[in-house]
């Protein structure tokens, strides 16, 4: 019995769920490293340093896992501008499943020494490489299949997976905590780890039935008509497309540090220098998650309505303003202080800046390099900034005798450059997406018509 051809509006739920749930998943999978990192990890792995350097150690591996993220971007961007975006996830998501339950078996540093930390920051170099080649793929699935007048709604939907695999995470290390009581430096911090097992089933599932954009159908046959065309996509983007590249790059400022700050860094900040219970820290961030959840596809909206630029530059503002209240809410070390300052930067600040950049970045490539571009773009930012922001945000701690204002100054210049960039950005919603690769061919044409006369 032949399977009946999806419809339009099957293609694009498909799409979305594929960008969205995927996400999700490996999303849940790395946060759940970060939380371990920031509770346990530091005595579990590095027993030999003193509480605070073990601490900040600790908190480096999890910035590790950035190194991995540009290659990752490499590689999938190839492969997903080559080959195509729905195999290349399925690819990521591979890696990143078998890496994270790989986690949950790694022996502590008690049981084989120096090897345990050397075998984490492996397996976290995996997690960093297919998470390298996740973002873009899920924001372009998206973004390629919505309708034009709709894409920054539909490219939102996948940015909750960073918040929504926090709440999942953040709750099945609570959830873990409360089963396993005394014994969760023992063994039950490795229950989160073995449970993305179970969610990565889900993500296969659906992501499998995910279906090729239109625009890439389209340009794969165009590319595989010209063979002379078929060039290695990451060359065409810095020979061709170094200026949006940039701004891809500096764009991401605004969250990429500063995310880590409000949530892995304030998990730490909150447990080993105020002394407070570490249920305060998870409570916080779940809370703010579930609400960050909400609030991204509401401005990816509000961006169809005002444009990518003036959303995120509101946002950008938001964070300027709010980020030393934020802090002081925090440092009181009260629970409803931390929350409260948790949610007001993800439910305004964050998720303004954060919403609109799938739309926007894949508006200002082709077809042709838009894995490419938006990945290698979007994760060249987090080896600059989120990376190590969680132990640099503690060192800066340790360096002001507990005074968080290096922080603060860090927060607030880190988005004025990404406010920067953006305003440099172009403002392409409502075009089709075959127009914008036909208007930037033709502005690459006349770039090359000047060249050549000035030759």
């Amino acid at each position: 019995m032949a399977t009946a051809t999806p419809t339009l509006e099957q293609i694009r739920r498909r799409s979305l769920l594929s960008g969205t749930i995927g996400a999700i998943v490996e999303w849940y999978e790395y946060t759940v490293y970060g939380v371990a990192a920031a509770l346990v990890f530091g005595h579990l792995f590095f027993p030999n340093l003193s509480p605070g350097i073990s601490q900040v150690v600790s908190l480096a591996t999890f910035g590790v896992g950035f190194l991995a993220r540009p290659v990752g971007a490499f590689v999938a961007g190839h492969l997903g501008d080559r080959i195509g975006r729905k195999s290349t996830l399925v690819l990521t998501f591979s890696i990143m499943t078998v890496a994270t339950a790989a986690i949950g078996f790694v022996p502590t540093y008690q049981q084989i020494g120096v090897a345990a930390p050397l075998v984490l920051c492996v397996l976290r170099l995996a997690q960093g490489f297919a998470v390298g080649g996740e973002w873009g793929g899920a924001a372009i699935i998206a973004v390629e299949n919505a309708p034009r007048e709709r894409r920054g709604y539909f490219g939102a939907w996948p940015q909750i997976g960073v918040s929504a695999g926090l709440l999942l995470g953040t709750a099945a290390v609570s959830l873990s905590s409360w089963l396993s009581g005394d014994a969760f430096d023992e063994w039950g911090w490795r229950l989160p780890f073995l449970f993305s097992v179970v969610l990565a089933v889900v993500g296969f599932f659906i992501r499998l039935r995910a279906t090729e954009s239109p625009a890439f159908l389209a340009e794969k046959a165009k590319m595989d008509a010209e063979l002379e065309r078929r060039k290695a996509p990451a060359a065409v983007l810095l020979r061709e497309h170094r200026r949006p590249l940039l701004i891809t790059v500096f764009g991401r400022f605004a969250e990429a540090g500063n995310y880590y700050l409000f949530t892995t860094f304030i998990l730490s900040y909150v447990t080993t220098t105020l002394g407070a219970p570490k249920s305060y820290g998870l409570t916080a961030s779940m809370i703010g998650a579930a609400v960050n959840i909400v609030a991204i596809p509401l401005f990816g909206a509000v961006s169809d309505r005002i444009g990518r630029v003036r959303t995120f530059l509101v946002g950008g503002a938001l964070i300027v303003v709010t980020t030393w209240p934020i802090f002081a809410l925090v440092h009181t070390g009260k629970l409803w202080a931390v929350t409260a300052g948790v949610v007001l930067f993800l439910a305004l600040g964050h998720a303004m800046v954060y919403a609109p950049l799938p739309a926007l970045y894949c508006e200002m490539f082709p077809t042709s390099v838009r894995y490419s571009g938006i990945s290698i773009g979007y994760q060249m930012a987090s080896v600059l900034l989120a990376s190590f922001t969680p132990a640099l945000a503690g060192a800066m701690v340790l360096w002001a005798d507990g005074s968080l204002w290096m922080v603060i100054a860090f927060a607030i210049v880190t988005t004025l450059i990404a406010m920067v960039a953006i305003a440099f950005a172009p403002d392409r919603r409502g075009r089709s997406l075959d127009e914008l690769d036909s208007l930037l061919a033709s502005r690459r044409a006349d770039d090359g018509a000047r060249v050549t006369a000035a030759h």
